[in-house]
């Protein structure tokens, strides 16, 4: 429940994290509960991962529980979060699940790309609704969306971009719609994560860490931002990139 005459920038005390087994999501979480969440649910696909993930939180004093939650089942998604909600208040959404895909090989088997924009749009799509009309019922609640720096289509990763492009919007939009509910919508926009899942790739410049984005979301929770850019120098780089002509992007791979 919230304290009485809580602040509006307060951090939250219970915590959905849509993509429990994120790397990114779980070091958030941890920072969250750290300063102040005593609540977490993760949703995701049944897994051992998940339950590792949902036993380390609890190690660190979080009363966390898990719930089946599938990203290419829209008609789930209602029932899942129907079912955290029913517990009680939610103060914080985190969307923090999606697929990198495998750029070479998803250009010559069209359904794996698509199955890439479906994780990380379409699944996106129906999850943001269902949980910003749970969050404005309740009259309150912030709602995180991990994103990506990726204003312009790159040769390397149109497909996966993309997608990250078209729920960027999507939720600019959503955090249009819900303004003045007492919901708050913040886009975080990390540029390259070191995590396990992108070892393999190539060190990019202004790489950051899973922890660094914890502490930006941290931060924008308390100023109540809209927009979060990790590191904060990609605000720069993107503006640029924004205006760069097309045979330049091509060139930059």
């Amino acid at each position: 429940m919230k304290d009485v005459c809580e602040p509006p920038t307060a951090l939250p005390r219970s915590l959905l994290v849509l993509g429990g087994t994120s790397e990114i999501a779980l070091a958030i979480t941890r920072r969250l509960i750290a300063r102040r969440t005593r609540t977490v649910w993760l949703a995701g696909r049944p897994s051992l991962a998940l339950e590792q993930a949902a036993e380390s939180l609890r190690a660190l004093g979080a009363d966390t529980r898990t719930v089946a939650f599938d990203a290419l089942d829209p008609g789930s998604h209602d029932a899942a979060l129907g079912k955290v909600f029913a517990e009680g208040p939610v103060d914080m959404v985190l969307l923090a699940f999606g697929v990198l895909g495998d750029q070479a090989h998803d250009e010559r088997d069209p359904a794996r790309a698509v199955q890439v924009v479906q994780t990380n749009y379409t699944g996106a799509v129906s999850a943001g609704l269902v949980a910003g009309r749970a969050l404005q019922s309740q009259g309150h609640g912030s709602f995180v969306v991990l994103s990506a720096a990726a204003e312009r289509a790159r040769r390397s990763d149109f497909i996966y971009g993309s997608s990250k492009a078209g729920l960027d919007v999507f939720a600019q939009g959503l955090g249009d719609a819900l303004h003045g509910t007492g919901v708050h919508v913040m886009v975080v926009r990390p540029g390259f994560v070191r995590t396990r899942r992108t070892a393999e790739r190539p060190p990019a410049s202004l790489a950051t860490t899973p922890e660094a984005v914890a502490t930006a979301v941290e931060l924008g929770l308390r100023r109540r931002s809209e927009t979060v850019w990790v590191p904060g120098a990609l605000r720069l780089v993107a503006s640029a990139l924004r205006h760069a002509p097309r045979a330049l992007m091509r060139r930059l791979g």
